[in-house]
Order: structure tokens, then sequence, then C-alpha cells
């Protein structure tokens, strides 16, 4: 294949922008915000499972004191009716009595079990409302650290995606110009050779593989034409030769 010197060196004005937008690839696969938001969604999908919980929990405790409440009322009531008819005299039988007074005994103990109850329950409700305040906060917290991370990345994403564009123009402008058995030449080995397809040759090394060319290898690409595109024997990419190759 043959193109001019100077379509030649183009390419390596190409092979140079191509680096950059590889290098700006793995600025925004690697930035640190990814991992960051990753670990804090982590933290925040762990507390909000224990916020749920403590909040069921909360919800079924709440239902616990009503219900123990509802009990000690029902007692109280029983009692006042059982106080009352003892207090009306309309109970004249000694037995009739005797039982009633019995019963008020038992349905004042009753009425004291039940509201220890209901003391115990409204401990364990403050204990976990406690808790979900706490929880509460800590998520918040957390979802305020994963909004800042993503305004950061976010804002990083930006000006890597804009140096990307920019690059990319002037890479189509330059490619534009080199022919295009050469480009497409250049691209196959870029593919083939982890992004680089085309080097310097700089004092007898290709900048490709870092590789010094043997005497004769070198003495071949000396005596090849200006306009001869030449190889790396090493690393088969296309070699460019400048002011700087020592021929």
């Amino acid at each position: 294949m043959n193109a001019a010197p100077a379509d030649q060196i183009r390419l390596l004005d190409v092979q140079d922008l191509d680096v950059r937008l590889q290098q700006l690839a793995h600025k925004r696969r690697s930035l640190p915000e990814h991992a960051e938001i990753e670990s804090l969604t982590k933290d925040h999908t762990q507390l909000r499972d224990l916020l749920v919980a403590a909040q069921t929990e909360e919800s079924d405790t709440a239902r616990e004191q009503t219900k123990a409440e509802q009990d000690v009322d029902q007692v109280r009531q029983r009692a006042a009716r059982d106080q009352q008819r003892l207090d009306s005299g309309a109970v004249t039988s000694p037995k009739d009595l005797e039982n009633l007074q019995r019963e008020i005994a038992s349905l004042a103990k009753r009425q004291g079990d039940l509201e220890d109850i209901v003391l115990e329950v409204m401990e364990r409700i403050e204990s976990v409302q406690e808790r979900v305040r706490e929880l509460t906060d800590r998520v918040s917290s957390v979802q305020s650290k994963i909004d800042d991370a993503t305004a950061r990345r976010d804002a990083a994403l930006e000006e890597i995606d804009g140096e990307v564009a920019t690059v990319t123009k002037e890479r189509e402008v330059i490619a534009g110009t080199i022919p295009v058995d050469l480009l497409k030449l250049y691209d196959k080995l870029r593919e083939q050779q982890g992004g680089i397809g085309a080097a310097k040759l700089y004092q007898r090394t290709c900048q490709g593989c870092r590789q010094e060319l043997s005497i004769t290898d070198f003495n071949d690409v000396r005596a090849a034409a200006p306009d001869t595109v030449v190889r790396c024997e090493n690393c088969r990419r296309i070699l460019v030769r400048t002011a700087e190759s020592g021929l």
C-alpha cells in the first residue's frame, strides 16, 4: 500500500486522538462516584428495609396498644356497673352480695393486670418509635449523600462527554483527509492491537511495541520509498517515518 508521507503523518494525529478517546472512555467508567453511589445505594436499601420492618412493628404495636386499652375500658365499665349495683342496694341476698363483691375484686385485679400490659406495650412502642425516627434520619442522610455523589458524577460525565464530542469532531476532520484504504487498514490494526494501529518510528524503535528494529529491518525501512506504507516486523502496526526516525 502507498500513501503520501503527509497522509501517513496525519495518521499519527488520528492515533493520538483515538488514544485520547480511549482514555476518556476509561475515565468515564472509572469515576470514583460510580463506586461511591453503588456503595451508598446498598446502604440505603438495607436501611430502607430496616425502616420498613420498624414501621411495621410500630403499626402492629400500636394496634396491640389499642386492643389492650379497649380491654381495660371494658373491664373498668363492667366493674363500674357492678359497683353501681352494689351501691344501689338492689342486691339484698347475702350470697348474691358475696358473689358481686368477689366479681368486683376479680375485675379490679384483671384491670390491674391489663393496665400493666398497656404500660408494657407503651414502653415498647416508645422504643420502636425512637427506632423509626433514627432509621428515618439515617435513610435521609444516606439519600442526601447519594444525591450529592450523583450530582458530582453527572457534572463529571458532562465534562467528559463534552471533551469526547470535541475530540470526536477533530478526529472526523483529520480522518476525512486520509485515504480511505489507509484509514481502513489503520482501523483494522487498531482493533487487533489494543487500540494502537499506527506508531512512530523513533531512532530505530517502534513506539507501538517499543521494540528496536533489527539492522536488516531498519535498512529495509530506510530503502523503502517515502510513499510506501511500512509495517513493524514485530507488532505489524503501521510504522510512520518522521524526521526523528534516524533514517
